[in-house]
């Protein structure tokens, strides 16, 4: 970008930040990262607020990740916001996808900003292709603040009913009794039709009730995701490659002891532990296909991290990009994320097409953002909303990873456990 302007914090207004992310509403696209100062290893997002009023960058569709490789060398000027949507599996195995999709999200989309606001510790960074940064800050300082969430009750359903739940996950049993799997995350879809909602207050709402190291904010067209992942699916810093599934959950405890007694019984939990332990293999044999012999590294195994609702289980993986590797083979060696998957990853995929009803779509995918000095962060999407405001349709799924020691009606609660952040920023908890 021609024109960079750098303000130090004490000089804007507190809401500065949501004044900004208000004013970004009148663009078609636009992403919005915080890793809201939670402290995470290796850091959670960078503090970024993107907007641009072009077109975002076309692709065929076909070979996503090799063009991304030559996209990048060949187009990309300043940081590229976008996401990878989980069924571009397709194109890492032989698989395929033909269960519903009622939101519309493509599978790969990526801008690059016309503008964006970098929020640092002691200053914001303003870069923009025109000569208008000091009619932007204007124009920011001018913008109300978002108006606090409010919407007419929402009639929210379950694409799979409790029972029908119950039954899948006693068939997820029956193949891994079977040797098919060792583990498989299986996932089901809550819905709405024909709501109005202002998206971005529903985001704020959800972000302040569930503030998360990898919370975002995307705008395309009359589509929006509202995101507060708390899992990192890749991160690349220069050669270095750092991975941090997570696999292991536990409710927050009503005082500090009950919390620690909650965090101690997940740490030492055999069916966590052995999820956790398998996810991690399987996250070391995917950096493999891309990193050098005898770098990757389990930097954390079995940490124990707590966030609003709940408590998790994060293990951190790393290795060191081979010399001859890009983006685009560190990214595909590793996607999608192993956590969402199940082991082995191929047969995993392949069962959760059989068994789950509805398209993951974007679900499970991974939002971020790619700098032009190679460098990339991507979350996993989940505890997230997708709309589509042209239709009214909105959806969320969750999920958790099935062992053939998992008792159905359990993972079942464990479900609605994760999605209670969403459904108390709904208004309806």
């Amino acid at each position: 970008m021609a024109y960079t302007f750098h303000i130090p914090i004490p000089d804007l207004q507190d809401d500065f930040r949501l004044k900004a992310l208000a004013w970004a509403q009148q663009f078609p696209l636009v992403a919005s990262y915080t890793s809201n100062d939670i402290p995470y290893p290796y850091g959670g997002f960078d503090e970024l607020i993107a907007v641009s009023g072009g077109e975002p960058v076309k692709w065929e569709q076909e070979n996503a990740f090799q063009e991304i490789q030559h996209k990048l060398a060949t187009q990309q000027q300043q940081p590229w916001c976008g996401y990878l949507g989980y069924d571009l599996k397709n194109q890492v195995e032989k698989l395929s996808s033909q269960n519903r999709d009622e939101v519309g999200f493509p599978d790969i989309f990526f801008f690059e900003p016309e503008l964006y606001l970098h929020f640092q510790e002691s200053r914001v960074s303003i870069c923009s292709k025109e000569d208008n940064i000091h009619s932007v800050l204007s124009q920011i300082q001018k913008t109300p603040i978002p108006e606090n969430f409010s919407t007419p009750p929402i009639q929210l359903k379950q694409r799979v009913g409790k029972e029908a739940y119950i039954r899948n996950v006693e068939r997820v049993r029956d193949y891994i009794r079977d040797g098919e799997v060792y583990e498989l995350n299986y996932c089901m879809e809550f819905y709405a039709e024909e709501v109005k909602l202002s998206p971005l207050p529903l985001y704020l709402q959800l972000n302040a009730l569930s503030p998360t190291p990898f919370s975002g904010f995307l705008k395309y067209g009359d589509l929006y995701l509202l995101c507060a992942s708390p899992e990192r699916f890749l991160k690349k810093e220069d050669r270095k490659l750092i991975s941090q599934p997570i696999k292991g959950t536990i409710r927050r405890g009503v005082t500090p002891e009950e919390d620690q007694q909650l965090r101690h019984q997940l740490r030492h939990d055999e069916k966590e532990l052995a999820e956790n332990m398998m996810i991690v293999d399987l996250v070391r044999n995917d950096l493999r296909r891309s990193c050098a012999t005898g770098t990757i590294q389990v930097e954390e195994m079995f940490g124990i991290y707590g966030f609003r609702q709940v408590s998790q289980m994060i293990s951190t993986i790393t290795g060191e990009l081979r010399p001859e590797c890009g983006i685009a083979d560190a990214l595909k060696g590793a996607f999608p994320m192993g956590s969402m998957t199940g082991a082995p990853k191929i047969r995993a995929m392949e069962l959760i097409e059989e068994l789950e009803v509805t398209k993951r779509g974007l679900y499970s995918g991974a939002f971020g953002y790619l700098k032009p000095n190679q460098d990339f962060d991507f979350n996993v999407v989940i505890r997230s909303l997708q709309y589509n405001a042209s239709t009214g349709y909105l959806s969320f799924m969750v999920g958790s990873a099935i062992t053939y020691d998992s008792i159905p009606e359990q993972e079942y609660e464990e479900c609605l456990l994760k999605a209670q952040g969403i459904r108390k920023a709904l208004g309806l908890e």
